[in-house]
């Protein structure tokens, strides 16, 4: 089972100081360029794509939440409640 938390602790390891200077503005920049990525992903029906870019589409989601300091599982949890 995939864990969110180890993942964006991985993510934050990895590219917290990269995306640090680059800065929040920079990396949200970088996470629209993949949604638009995964758009055309979606568009030409490529599964291997589409799978590449929803995964690059959650590293830099999370990447962000990393710069803003968001447990992205607390957030979901807020929002959507405890999952079982």
């Amino acid at each position: 089972m995939c864990n969110l938390k180890k993942i964006q602790k991985f993510i934050e390891d990895r590219y917290f100081v990269k995306d640090f200077n680059r800065g929040l503005q920079g990396t949200a920049l970088w996470l629209v360029e993949e949604v638009g990525e995964l758009a055309e992903a979606i568009i030409k029906g490529n599964k291997e794509s589409l799978k590449e870019e929803m995964a690059d589409v959650l590293a830099w989601l999370i990447s962000l939440a990393n710069l803003v300091n968001i447990d992205l599982c607390e957030a979901f949890k807020e929002k959507y409640g405890e999952i079982e």
